[in-house]
């Protein structure tokens, strides 16, 4: 035992070489990232894995977004409206002259800026009750390709946007005729009429070839 009552170092014991240990444990971590690094067909899953999940958010939000442009109008104190790529103007009821021979729904014609047009009633079209008329009857005038008319319209409220992933199923007193022309209904009650299928209708596309 020495004076400082220390133990003396053994011959064999040495100082660890810390330089050697970090290289070791670098090596020891490399070969682990290694050994989960996937290979290349399976990296190129997960990258189309990725990618497809980003395309079918990005399609998502922009269908969340999509909005129609609609005019809305009133029929018997309720509201209603058609997309404005159909709508080619607005005009007030004047002049209408009646034609014998025709269903109930054609109230006649009338000549806008020399235009002969025939007017239909959506109210007796689709059955509703005879109400809501005022002096302030408008006329909207349709259009899709070569077919041409117009459809009253007690009142006209305005063009709006409506965004399509708020557009919902047929309400349950939405029957008969109506519901075979409709698109949907709003969170307002707004309802949604299918133009297209209205000036492609063979009653009314009847009625227009025996009005000329």
């Amino acid at each position: 035992m020495n004076a400082g009552g220390s133990s003396p170092l053994k011959k064999n014991q040495t100082t660890p070489d810390w330089r050697e240990v970090e290289r070791r444990l670098e090596a020891a971590r490399a070969s682990m990232e290694n050994d989960w690094a996937p290979d290349a067909e399976e990296a190129k899953r997960i990258l189309k894995a990725r990618a497809q999940a980003l395309a079918e958010e990005a399609a998502k939000a922009e269908a969340d977004d999509d909005y129609i442009e609609v005019v809305e109008f009133v029929l018997a104190y309720e509201r209603y409206a058609i997309e404005t790529r159909y709508v080619r103007e607005v005009h007030p009821l004047e002049s209408l002259t009646p034609l014998p021979c025709t269903p109930a729904f054609v109230l006649g014609i009338v000549n806008l800026r020399g235009e002969i047009l025939s007017v239909i009633d959506l109210k007796k079209f689709f059955d509703l009750p005879e109400k809501g008329l005022t002096d302030q009857n408008k006329v909207i005038v349709l259009r899709s390709g070569n077919m041409v008319f117009g459809v009253l319209a007690d009142a006209v409220a305005g063009a709006s946007r409506v965004r399509v992933a708020d557009i919902q199923p047929s309400l349950p007193t939405l029957t008969g005729v109506r519901e075979a022309y409709l698109i949907g209904v709003t969170l307002e009650r707004t309802v949604i009429l299918d133009a297209e299928k209205l000036l492609a209708d063979e009653k009314i596309i009847v009625q227009e070839q025996v009005e000329k």
